[in-house]
């Protein structure tokens, strides 16, 4: 029966009174509070896997698509950017190959490929990662290499990163081991020069020199909630050695390292023959693993990194493309939002060039269009739904006007 104290309900389970944990389930027998009733119901979840085994939903030989296949979806989606769509389309039909291989002693064993993209900020890197993941319906977690440090200090363990993975596969641990994770800011976790560190870089190359078991293959085990490991906390293992890593950063500066490295700068009449065939307005995509490497990446990273492909900056014809061309073109996003209001939203050419520009200006990609359209739409979103106009036309003065108005009251 329910203990009672002083008029007050406790948990049956944990003993808590109800003015602490809150109200109580009751039963005919008992009362039971939430934070318990949660825990039940995570350990019968991982009764019921481990007992009748997850099921696999992955996909057959037959139903996975060609990499020319693969690179065409992601066209709905990504603008531009075709010789990183190619080297990601590849490396990702080949991995899953390489998981439909037969097992068999005699066979080739293939190694896995796990892939680095460079490319400045708001040139979709993330983008191209989450929609190979939706088109291939397995597990995908984005993890931010910004916040993780070695075991023991303050910030996340490495082990986070699985944990990520096992909970947007509902933790069906099969299919967490052939998902797809991506590192972003993975060139935030560099160590500080290009030699080895006598103190501790905990954040740094301590980060790195942990994510080399994961990145290569290996039992890990994680806490199914995340956070930090207890001795007595129940943990799950998970094998890395089917899971296909995506790295990506931005890597700001390495532009001077391939220079460098090319000999840009060398005088000499041999050495001008030399330059005129790079193209110095784009060194990034001359990068190599060497650069890499004296960027602060530690060799034994790089090595488990073999695919290394880049994304070109934005210019202005591309942005606008993405501003009206993609599946969820912003503009037809805004489009949408006035549409179930029963407005009308039209997006004039001389507008759609002074969002670009400005994205331009303040160089911050595919993301500042968003952020330069929202300033601009904001006082009509506030307003239109209640005062009954049934259409608006954006053209560039409206743009501007709009823009300036509501980017200087952010300053303010």
């Amino acid at each position: 029966m329910t203990k009672k104290k002083s008029s007050e309900e406790y948990c049956d389970f944990c003993g808590m009174p109800e003015s602490q944990v809150g109200p109580l389930i009751e039963g005919l027998s008992g009362s039971i509070c939430l934070s318990c009733a949660s825990r039940a119901g995570e350990i019968s979840k991982q009764i019921t896997i481990e007992k009748l085994g997850a099921k696999e939903t992955f996909l057959k030989k037959e139903d996975l698509p060609k990499p020319k296949e693969i690179k065409e979806f992601l066209d709905l989606y990504v603008v531009g950017q075709d010789a990183a769509k190619k080297y990601l389309s590849v490396a990702v039909y080949n991995h899953y190959k390489r998981l439909m291989q037969p097992k068999d002693k005699n066979e080739t064993e293939i190694e896995k490929s796990n892939v680095i993209l460079l490319g400045p900020t708001g040139t979709g890197k993330t983008l191209m990662a989450r929609t190979i993941a939706r088109m291939l319906k397995v597990p995908f977690a984005i993890v931010d290499a910004t916040v993780l440090t070695e075991a023991g200090y303050v910030g996340e363990d490495i082990e986070s990163i699985i944990t990520r993975l096992l909970q947007a596969s509902d933790y069906n641990v099969p299919e967490a081991q052939r998902g797809i994770v991506f590192i972003d800011e993975i060139d935030k976790i560099a160590r500080k020069s290009d030699n080895p560190s006598i103190t501790r870089d905990v954040s740094g190359e301590g980060v790195q020199q942990g994510l080399l078991k994961l990145l290569e293959g290996s039992i890990v085990n994680v806490p199914p909630e995340g956070g930090r490991k207890h001795p007595d906390q129940k943990l799950i293992s998970v094998d890395t050695k089917n899971i296909l890593f995506v790295c990506a950063g931005a890597f700001d500066g390495i532009e001077r390292r391939i220079a460098k490295r090319l000999n840009t700068r060398v005088v000499g009449y041999t050495s001008a023959q030399h330059t005129k065939r790079i193209d110095t307005e784009d060194l990034l995509q001359y990068v190599t693993h060497q650069d890499l490497k004296s960027f602060g990446l530690i060799p034994e990273i790089i090595g488990r990194l073999p695919i290394l492909t880049y994304l070109n900056p934005l210019d202005k014809a591309t942005l606008k493309k993405i501003l009206t061309e993609p599946k969820n073109a912003i503009t037809r996003q805004y489009k949408k939002l006035f549409e179930m209001d029963g407005i009308s939203l039209i997006f004039k050419e001389d507008a759609l060039d002074y969002i670009v520009d400005k994205a331009i200006e303040e160089k911050l990609g595919a993301r500042g269009l968003r952020a330069i359209v929202e300033t601009i739409m904001i006082e009509a979103m506030f307003d239109m739904p209640t005062n009954g106009e049934k259409k608006l036309i954006v053209d560039a003065a409206f743009a501007q006007q709009e823009y300036e108005k509501n980017n200087q009251k952010s300053k303010l």
